[in-house]
């Protein structure tokens, strides 16, 4: 287990500024790749660009479990306060074919301490290969769809969509996305994101 937590860019100035946390796991903690090159790391230069006046801090743990999240995530929200949170777990839990309901149940419990913490939250969601079975893969999808409706939450369905058809963007473990990827990634993530970022700045 890998962890990537960095605040990003951060110095006396920067730590003045209100914090967009990433809360994921080796696919937000830039797995097989150095930290500049992730696609966290290329969402705090695109915020920077636009002048928004935000920090992101990287709290991904490569290998990370829902289960893991959840025992993380207080302390982490306690220690950095995040205006926004972007919760980008439960990958691993169904790759490992983990109960759907306890998924469920760990991405409402993270979602829930976001928001009663105060912090705005963005839900990212994934998908798995065809081979888990139609029921289970039909299951784990949707799991993110009730969530974010329950809590009434923003929900990206698909963090990797446009990089998975293509194996070269994929390391040689067919489950990462390449370095070259990353700005892909942070392609699907901004026009989500960079609303919501509109709407928290002071």
């Amino acid at each position: 287990m890998v962890l990537a937590f960095l605040a990003i860019g951060c110095n006396t100035a920067s730590a003045q500024k209100p914090v967009v946390l990433v809360f994921g796991d080796s696919i937000s903690a830039g797995y097989g790749m150095e930290q500049e090159q992730s696609w966290v790391s290329l969402l705090q230069q695109r915020i920077d660009t636009n002048e928004l006046g935000f920090r992101v801090v990287n709290a991904s743990v490569s290998g990370e479990t829902t289960g893991g999240g959840v025992t993380r995530l207080p302390k982490t929200l306690e220690l950095h306060d995040p205006a926004l949170v972007v919760l980008e777990l439960g990958g691993n839990d169904g790759l490992r074919g983990y109960p759907i309901n306890k998924i469920r149940d760990n991405l409402r419990q993270m979602t829930r301490d976001a928001l009663e913490h105060g912090a705005t939250v963005l839900l990212i969601g994934m998908v798995l290969p065809p081979n888990y079975g139609r029921r289970y893969v039909s299951a784990f999808e949707a799991s993110f769809h009730e969530v974010a409706s329950e809590a009434d939450v923003k929900l990206l369905p698909y963090l990797l969509d446009g990089v998975t058809t293509d194996r070269e963007l994929i390391q040689r473990d067919g489950i990462h996305p390449t370095a070259e990827a990353q700005a892909l990634l942070l392609e699907d993530v901004w026009p989500v994101i960079r609303p919501m970022l509109d709407n928290l700045t002071p």
